[in-house]
Formats: C-alpha cells, structure tokens, sequence
C-alpha cells in the first residue's frame, strides 16, 4: 500500500530540479528540520528512508538520506545496475544535509544503497540507516518495504495500558532465536518467525514465563555478534523472515498473554564499510577523537550522544519498535560503557569531562531523554538497565536526579550467589554472608535478578557445570540456586537452557540439548521452573513489594553453623505472606524450630526437593500446627524437617484462636 503525495508548483524557495533524466520536487515538505538539529525529532523512521508513494497519480518509492559533508550522493541498485551515474540525489535547501530523490516504478522488494562521494572524492557505498528490511546475509545491500499489517493484539495492549502501575509478576525468559531450537535433520537450520511463532510461544506459555527478552534482533552482519553488532537499526534480521513475520510472531506471544522485551544496542556499533562509521566521509554518527568514539573492548565505534541529530536518530529508533512493533520494553545493552569515560581505559586513553570527572555528561543526559521520551509517549512499557557499577539511581525517575529506567540488572545479587554456589557446602558456613549481602542494597533500585546468556559463553561453562558435588547435589544446588531467585525480592530472568539444566556452554550455532529432558533430573529443572513460575504468579507476596523494603522481612540470616536461612516475603495481604527456609548443605536437618508470625496451621505450599523435581522427597506433609512457642522473635514457631540441599516455602492455611489450639 503506498502513501498518496500531491505535488503542488514549486515556490522560489522550493525549486524543481534537474539532473539528466531525474526531475525532483522535495516531497518532505512538512519535514520539521528545528526539530531535527535540535534533537528533538523523535520520529525520524516517518521521514528518512525509504517510503513507498504515489505521487500525482504515479508509484514510485522516495528516498531521503542524512549525509551532510556529502559531495555527490546517488541512489543505486539492481534497477540502474548499481551504476551511480543514473540516480543522483539532491540536496535539500534547508541546511538539514539530508539528500532526497523521488523514482517512479521503484517496487517493494527493490535492493539498493547510497553511493556517498565525500569531498575529499572518495566513493562510500552505504547501507541506509533506516531501512525497514535488509537483504539476508552476508549481503548488506537495503530492501525497499512496506510495514502494512493488521494488529490484532488489541487485548494485550489493552490490558497493559490497565495494568501500569500495578504490582505483577515478571518473570522473562531470555531467548536467541537462531538457537533455541534448530532442524537437525534439515542442515541443522534456524526455525523463522513463524515457526518461532508456534513453537516458541506455545514454550514459553507452557513454562509459565510471563515475558521473553529476545537478544537483538536488529539486522547484523555477523552472526556470531549475536546482534549486538548491528547495523540494520530499523529492520528486524531477514534471516528468520520478512518484518510482517515479526510482528506475526510478536502477535503470537501477545495473544498467549506474553510480553515481548527487545535488547538494544545504543552504546556502539560495528565499522563495517557499508554501515555508519564514517557514513559521509566524516565522523558523522561517531566521535572524531578515539578516546571518545571508539569502544577497545569490542572494536566498534561510539555514538556522538552531543550530536542532536544523533540523538534523535538513537531515540526515533527506541520509539519505532515501541509503535510500529509493539513491543513491551527494552533491555538497554551496556549502560555502563556508556556512563563513563573512562570505561575499560588506561590513563591517557580516555578525556575528562568539563569538570575534570569521568561521567560522560553527554550519555547521561541521552539517556534521561530517551527515558522520558518514551514514558511519556508508552507510559505502560518498561526499560531495563544492564548497568554493572554502583552508579546511583539509575532506576530513579529523572526528576530526582535519576537515569529513569524502570528496572535495573542486579549484578551484584547473580555474582555473589554464582560464586557461593560453586563452594562446597562444607564451607558455606563461612560464607554465608555473601548469600545474604543482595539485602544490604536490595531496595536502592527496581531490581532485575538475572542469570543471562553472559553466564554461560566466553570460557564459563554451564550453570550446572558450576554447581559443586555429584550430580545429584549439583542438580538440587541447582534447584536451590533457581529457588531463592524466584523467593528474593526483584524481577527475575533466565537465559533459555538453565530451565533444562543444559550440560554445555551456550553456543549461538547450536540448538539447546533438548534431548536431556529424557532424564528424570534435567526433567526436574523444567518441572522445577514451571512450580517456581507459578509459585511466583499465585502468591503475590512474591511482587506486591517487588521494590521496596516492606515486602521482606528477615527472620534469621545468622545460622552460619547449619548454614540455613530464612525470611519472610510480605504483601498487600499479609495472612498471604510466604516464608521461605533454605538449607544449602546436603544433611537433612530434622526438628529444625522456626519462628512464624502467625498462630494456627501452617503449609508447605513448594519444595524443590520433592520426586517430581528429581530430589529425595523430604517433605512436610499435611497442615502443621504453629505453637505458641517464641522463637526468633515472633510469639509462635514450627517444627520443620529441611531437605537437603533444600528451599522450601510456607503460608498461613488457616489461622485459629488461641481456645481452638488449646481444645485441638
């Protein structure tokens, strides 16, 4: 379907021109060009690019490109035989530096580039920016698109617009798409969108998830990046299907009741010859100095955040996928790289700020923009902050002085516990400070407790490769570990194979095992997941207070000798709380006494070590009477046996009267 343009004379200001056998009107007449050099142009995909039309009764695709220090600029493709003689673009008269060419008969599904002469006479050939579809690769040539399609997720959006604001459960499964699931028998290749569209989200809801965080799916050269080198910023990878399959998929997970959180990558991107570094001829995207506008950890380049222009092509960027693809939120790649200057530098190869400090003034002031930019247009999504320092409220509203993200990666909390986990649980006892330290700083920020796809590549081996003892140890440490997550205040988010317990590192050319589900253990994991999932959504003791200090309550932290446990998860009702004991060594401790809030009958509502998680079976059965006993200051304590290497969770079954226990 393409937008209908009527071209009216030209004024003096807006003069046609020639050039061989090309006449050209500006067509972007209501181009708000103050907007745009003032950073403020939020909607930059609307303009730029390339856009199917009909003007004056005649089909054709315009094409408008920012290339300010360009001397020549010529549209080229298969149409004209890449010859860049026989479409040369003009300049618009504005000073915007944006070039603009209007082709009759130029179709969807047309390849093309921009043939960029810089002054110095250089031919660039480049990728456009804004392209809505990219050509499969390892080819990088741009496809003329169209983004036409029929929602029909309004429930979704509608319930997500009613629900901002209110506590819920957020558990996210963190998904490559070119490695979750492969085709053995056909050449071992990915599954499309479509595909993913059946098999994934039919997964994911079977799993109880609430949302799927999927690694960047923006267009990349390189597979291996994993798409965090990229370089198609408008279009989701050709590799899995075209941008209507996306959205199919996207659809897909809305319909089953699942948010869709995308990665994103404004922190750097790669220097690949058709891609922005140097787009015309100049450091037009990235810093000139490279102590500013090149990252020496992954070889790429940095984002010139003082550029308005820049500014407004990064947040039109967020704002596109939030509108015309409706996602639930973003993950924000790399926060910290962005936050300081001198970020993984030496001395001497980084540029103090204008007040001699390290913050990089220019980003911060980026990313509280682009926070409130898209809050203010989709109040009812969610940004989340990888930010790995102590930087201060990052998960802060900007009126306070924060960055404005909704939630922030708890790295500290994943470290801490990865590396208590891997001791052996004879010396836990020694160490249990580093289980308890999270709830030191738990409340400082909206906290997001990840166990991610950096986990688990680089050298790091599996989740379970790291648990301690023989395998049937490592596998309910690993319960363990999977349990006080989900029972810990915060939003939580695992990186697909943990819920299988895969055995290898993560490889993005390689399916999960999913052959290990035929093994009562691995099958645990899963059934583990699915419990914790549902624990999690049916107890809102776990999310009521997600963030906030009132919805935790320790009850004793200091059992180092039995290295146990134990604490109180509170919510809007309070006779709803669960209390959560954790036993992380393998003796089975039996009469261990408890202090409880409440008298009456207790229950043991989950146990990570029971047969259909593949553990022993220790439980406590039936209802269990609280006695009026005080005990680690509450009036009233149980009586529990505490599986070994154990997280079990309590709630209140029904509440009695002091004369009801004496006659019972």
């Amino acid at each position: 379907m393409s937008k209908t343009v009527s071209v009216k004379k030209p004024t003096k200001e807006k003069t046609a021109k020639s050039k061989g056998d090309n006449v050209h009107f500006s067509l972007l007449t209501d181009f708000d060009i103050d907007l745009f050099k003032s950073g403020k142009h939020f909607k930059l995909f609307e303009k730029l690019g390339s856009h199917i039309i009909n003007v004056d009764g005649t089909d054709g695709t315009l094409f408008s490109v920012w290339a300010p220090n360009a001397k020549e600029v010529s549209l080229i493709g298969n149409f004209n035989f890449w010859d860049r003689n026989k479409h040369p673009m003009f300049s618009r008269w504005d000073g915007s530096g944006i070039w603009e060419l209007f082709v009759p008969g130029i179709k969807k599904g047309e390849i093309y580039k921009y043939s960029i002469t810089t002054q110095d006479k250089d031919i660039l050939e480049k990728a456009d920016p804004f392209a809505f579809y990219c050509e499969e690769p390892p080819k990088t040539g741009s496809v003329v698109w169209s983004l036409d399609f029929k929602w029909k997720d309004d429930r979704w959006i509608n319930k997500r617009k009613k629900d901002t604001g209110k506590p819920k459960p957020y558990t996210v499964y963190e998904v490559h798409l070119g490695s979750w699931r492969r085709r053995a028998k056909e050449d071992n290749r990915y599954l499309s969108y479509l595909e993913l569209g059946e098999e994934l989200v039919a997964y994911v809801k079977e799993m109880g998830f609430t949302h799927v965080e999927i690694l960047p799916v923006m267009e990349h050269p390189f597979y291996g990046s994993w798409g965090y080198q990229l370089t198609g910023y408008f279009a989701p990878t050709s590799r899995y299907g075209t941008p209507q399959e996306f959205k199919t998929l996207i659809e897909a997970f809305h319909k089953s009741g699942i948010g869709v959180i995308l990665d994103w990558v404004p922190s750097h991107f790669p220097g690949d010859d058709f891609g922005l570094a140097k787009f015309d001829g100049t450091h037009l995207f990235e810093h000139a100095d490279p102590r500013k506008g090149f990252h020496p950890d992954w070889k790429s380049y940095i984002y010139n955040f003082g550029r308005n222009e820049v500014k407004s092509f990064l947040i039109s960027n967020a704002v596109f996928w939030l509108d015309k693809y409706h996602i639930d939120g973003f993950r924000v790649d790399a926060v910290a790289s962005m936050l300081y200057l001198d970020y993984s530098r030496e001395k001497g190869e980084w540029i103090p700020n204008e007040f001699g400090g390290n913050e990089n003034i220019e980003a911060i002031g980026f990313l509280r923009e682009l926070n409130e930019t898209v809050y203010n247009e989709f109040p009812d999504i969610v940004t989340i902050a990888e930010e790995s320092t102590s930087w201060p409220m990052v998960s802060r509203p900007t009126y306070m002085g924060g960055l404005g993200f909704g939630q922030k990666w708890m790295m500290g909390w994943m470290h801490d516990c990865l590396e208590f986990f891997k001791k052996s649980p004879i010396h836990r006892k020694f160490h249990q400070n580093e289980i308890t330290f999270s709830l030191m700083y738990a409340f400082t920020e909206n906290f997001m407790l990840p166990l991610s796809h950096d986990e688990v590549v680089h050298g790091k081996g599996s989740l379970i490769g790291r648990m301690p003892g023989d395998e049937w140890q490592r596998f309910a440490n690993l319960r363990l570990l999977y349990g006080f997550m989900y029972t810990h205040p915060g939003t939580k988010l695992l990186f697909m194979g943990g819920e299988i317990g895969q055995t290898a590192e993560w490889h993005h050319e390689k399916s999960l095992d999913w052959h290990l589900l035929q093994y009562d253990l691995h099958k645990g994991i899963q059934n583990w997941i699915k419990a914790l999932n549902s624990l999690y959504k049916n107890y809102p003791a776990l999310y009521d207070y997600a963030f906030q200090q009132k919805g935790f309550e320790w009850i004793d932290y200091s059992d180092t000798e039995n290295s146990v446990i134990l604490f109180n998860r509170i919510g809007f009702n309070s006779k709803k709380n669960l209390i959560v004991v954790c036993n992380f060594t393998p003796e089975t401790r039996y009469n261990y006494r408890i202090g409880v809030p409440y008298k009456g009958y207790w229950e043991e509502v989950i146990n990570s070590d029971l047969k259909e998680f593949g553990g022993s079976d220790v439980k406590n059965t039936g209802l269990l009477r609280a006695t009026p006993v005080k005990y680690q200051g509450k009036d009233y304590s149980l009586n529990l046996t505490l599986p070994p290497l154990g997280i079990i969770a309590l709630t209140l079954n029904k509440e009695v009267k002091e004369f009801e226990m004496e006659v019972s």
